[in-house]
Parts: C-alpha cells; sequence; structure tokens
C-alpha cells in the first residue's frame, strides 16, 4: 500500500534543518516503535539539537504526541532537553554515538594536550563525563605518565578527581544529586564523601573560573589542577594537569584555562546547532 506524503512532513522535507540523509516521512506511524523510532531518526549526530517544532513536521506526529513520547525518552535517558532543543542522551551516545563525539574531541584537544605536556613537564589528562564517574580518553606525558596510576580507557570517582569536580560544576544541582543518589565514593582519606560538601566546593569551582583541583582525593600522592571544556549544553570533557598532592597548582591554571578556551573553539564547527 502506498502512503501519501502529510502536509507537515512535506513541510519538514524542505527544511534545510532537518536530516537530509533521512528518506521524508509518511504519514504519522501507528505503533509506538515506529513513532519512537522516526524521532530518534531526528538526531543524525552525536550533538544534533531539534526543536519540538522539528521534530513534529520530520515525523508526521502532531505535536502533543510527540511531545509525550519525548518526555518519556527523556525519563528513560534516550534523548535529553536543553535550552537549544533535544539532543541525544546518554543511553543513546553509550550505543556507540557517543565514540563519534569522543573521537572530534581528541582531535581537537591533541596538539593542545602535547604543547601543556611540553610546557611543564607534567601528566596531561583528557576526560569525559559519564554519569558519577569520570572516562579517561588521553593521556600524555612520555616517562613521566607511567608514575601516575591513570589509564587510558579507564575510569574514577567524578567526585575525587579535579577532571570530574570541573566538569560537575557545569550541572545543576539537581543532576548532581541524581548522579549521586546512592552516595560517594570514598578512594582516599581526603575523599570528599558528603554531598553538601561536594556541592560547597562546586559552588566555589564554578566563582572559579571553573577550575578544579585535587589534593590526594583520588590517589594518594596525586594532585591534580583541571577546567572543563564546555559546550552549547554543558560539559565535553575536561583537561587536567598532575602534580605532587601538596604541589602548589594554582600557578598553571591560567595556561589550562586557556587551553580548553583552545578546543572549544577547535570544536565550535563541529558543535554548531543546525539552523
Amino acid at each position: 500500500m502506498t502512503a501519501t506524503l502529510s502536509a507537515d512532513a512535506r513541510s519538514a522535507a524542505a527544511q534545510p534543518g532537518l536530516p537530509r540523509q533521512i528518506p521524508a516521512q509518511h504519514e504519522a506511524p501507528p505503533s509506538m516503535i515506529e513513532r519512537v523510532t522516526v524521532i530518534m531518526d531526528c538526531f543524525d549526530r552525536p550533538h544534533t539539537r531539534r526543536s519540538l517544532e522539528q521534530i513534529s513536521q520530520f515525523t508526521g506526529l502532531p505535536r502533543s504526541t510527540a511531545y509525550r513520547i519525548l518526555e518519556q525518552l527523556i525519563r528513560l535517558r534516550w534523548l535529553q532537553r536543553s535550552t537549544s532543543g533535544y539532543r541525544l542522551g546518554p543511553r543513546a551516545l553509550g550505543l556507540g554515538g557517543r565514540e563519534i563525539g569522543h573521537d572530534a574531541l581528541r582531535a581537537a584537544a591533541a596538539p593542545v594536550l602535547h604543547d601543556l605536556a611540553l610546557r611543564t613537564c607534567l601528566v596531561v589528562h583528557l576526560a569525559v563525563l559519564d554519569g558519577p564517574e569520570v572516562y579517561y580518553l588521553d593521556k600524555v606525558g612520555g616517562r613521566t605518565a607511567i608514575d601516575v596510576p591513570s589509564r587510558v580507557g579507564g575510569r574514577a570517582p567524578a567526585s575525587c578527581t579535579a577532571l570530574g569536580k570541573a566538569m560537575l560544576a557545569c550541572l545543576t544541582p539537581e543532576r548532581i544529586d541524581a548522579d549521586y543518589s546512592g552516595g560517594l565514593t570514598r578512594r582516599t582519606p581526603r575523599s570528599i564523601t558528603d554531598g553538601a560538601a561536594l556541592h560547597h566546593q562546586l559552588g566555589r569551582i564554578r566563582g572559579g573560573a571553573g577550575v578544579a583541583y585535587d589534593h590526594g582525593e583520588c590517589f594518594p600522592s596525586i594532585g591534580c589542577v583541571a577546567a572543563p571544556v564546555r559546550g552549547p549544553d554543558g560539559p565535553l570533557g575536561a583537561i587536567s594537569l598532575v602534580g605532587g598532592a601538596d604541589a602548589a597548582l594554582q600557578r598553571l591554571a591560567p595556561a589550562l584555562v586557556q587551553a580548553v578556551r583552545t578546543v572549544s573553539g577547535e570544536l565550535h564547527g563541529y558543535l554548531r546547532p543546525e539552523k
């Protein structure tokens, strides 16, 4: 049976802001699985953002129907909502799309990481936030890197690391409470284990250009200073410099802030919202 294009779908197919490689939709699909599928098809890149109006027009679904399905997808973490529209959530990105974004972040950060390592003679980390943990994407530092007990592909509690706290400070208190509803992890005697203490420290980070510190909170002999790589909807990652647990790392903060700004600038074209 041949279906005809709905008026909304014809309008959507002509809009440059909607996915061009996806065929124009027919009448709104009858089953819930098909409706969810056509909604997810609207998000053709990891950082694509769509408005409710765009989603309704592309899928042929009434706005009210699309909104109800979107709310369920947000609750189940398949999608997220921000001031600039809807985007893929952590559950969808975890199926493989996240790696596309990670590759772009690694590529943009690589020369900056190597430059920082050469200028400071310290180990440099690049990491992303994955729920209550940080996930290490890169580690640069030559022979000195072997003395730092982190590894690419490894994880650590975000609340115990400068990298994690720099990114957590970009999130709302409600999001942080949800991610840590099961409590905070203690890695060393210096680790933060109280939610109120974590919120207090994150407030200070927000008031200090986003720069975060870790003095032996994740590894007893390690100290770090970190700053977030910011995107339009929150932290894309963070970069840190590693020293001793009691090292005076404040002097490195200006160079680190400039470094993350450079990476954010390199990613601007990749992350630019569709019009």
